[in-house]
C-alpha cells in the first residue's frame, strides 16, 4: 500500500480556525500490490487484444473488442479503482462498483477479520477493498510481539538494566492495512461526536464501470449466439 497522500479542498467558512482546527485533507489508502497487478493485467489484455484485432480473421477482431470492453472495466474496478479516503469529517470508501460516504457520526465500528469492514449505525456493512488483509503478515506480527514480550519479561525479571535499560524495543511490524485500520479507529473515536462529522450515509453506483462491462458482456453473448 502506498503511503497516505493528501488532498486540500477549500476550507468551509464556518469551521474554526487556529491550531486547534481540524485539518481538512484527505488521507488516501490504496493497495500497491493491487495497482501493480492491475497494470500488468491491463498490459497483457491490451497486447493480446490489439494483436487479435489487427491480425485476426473472421469474427476474431470483434470477439477481441468485445472481450476487451468486458474485461478492462472489471480489471480497473478490482485493482486500480479501490481506495479509502479519510479526513476529519467522514470516511469515503471507493469499492469496485460503489462509492460509500460515511460521516464519522454514522460509523458504528471498524472491524478486521478475514476482510476489513466498516459498519454503519444502521447495521449496514461495507467491505474496504483497498485494504486487503494479510493473514500471514498478521500471524508474523503476533509471533514477533510474543517474542518481544517474553524478552521484556526476562529482562525485567533479572532486576538489571540489560536491554530493558536501553529503552523499549521496536514493536512488531504490522501489515499496512492493520496500521491503516488502527489510524481510522483512532480518528473515529476522536471525531464521531463532532458536529461537522454528522450526516447521512450515501451510496453511489459506479456506472462508468458497470455500463461498459455490461455492454461488453452483451456483445460477447450476441457474437457467441450468432456463431
Amino acid at each position: 500500500m502506498t503511503s497516505p497522500e493528501h488532498q486540500s479542498p477549500d476550507p468551509e467558512p464556518t469551521k474554526p480556525t487556529g491550531s486547534a482546527a481540524p485539518q481538512y485533507k484527505d488521507r488516501i489508502y490504496r493497495s500497491l500490490a493491487g495497482i501493480v497487478g492491475g497494470v500488468l493485467l491491463l498490459a497483457v489484455i491490451g497486447w493480446l487484444g490489439v494483436d487479435a484485432v489487427f491480425a485476426g480473421e473472421g469474427r476474431t477482431p470483434w470477439l477481441a473488442l468485445a472481450a476487451m470492453l468486458f474485461l478492462v472495466p472489471l480489471v480497473v474496478a478490482y485493482t486500480l479503482r479501490p481506495a479509502v479516503y479519510v479526513n476529519d469529517d467522514r470516511l469515503r470508501v471507493r469499492n469496485p462498483f460503489r462509492v460509500i460516504v460515511l460521516p464519522w457520526g454514522q460509523v458504528a465500528s471498524l472491524r478486521s477479520g478475514f476482510t476489513n469492514e466498516v459498519f454503519a449505525e444502521s447495521g449496514a456493512k461495507y467491505q474496504l477493498w483497498a485494504l486487503p488483509v494479510s493473514l500471514r503478515a498478521r500471524s508474523k506480527a503476533h509471533r514477533q510481539e510474543a517474542r518481544a514480550t517474553a524478552r521484556a519479561a526476562l529482562g525485567d525479571g533479572g532486576g538489571r538494566g540489560g536491554r530493558g535499560a536501553e529503552g523499549p524495543a521496536e514493536g512488531p511490524r504490522r501489515h499496512e492495512s492493520d496500521r491503516a485500520m488502527d489510524e481510522m479507529r483512532e480518528l473515529h473515536e476522536q471525531r464521531q461526536g463532532a458536529e461537522a462529522a454528522q450526516g447521512e450515509v450515501t451510496v453511489r453506483w459506479a456506472y462508468e464501470i458497470v455500463a461498459p462491462a455490461a455492454a461488453g458482456a452483451v456483445l460477447l453473448a450476441v457474437l457467441f449466439s450468432v456463431g
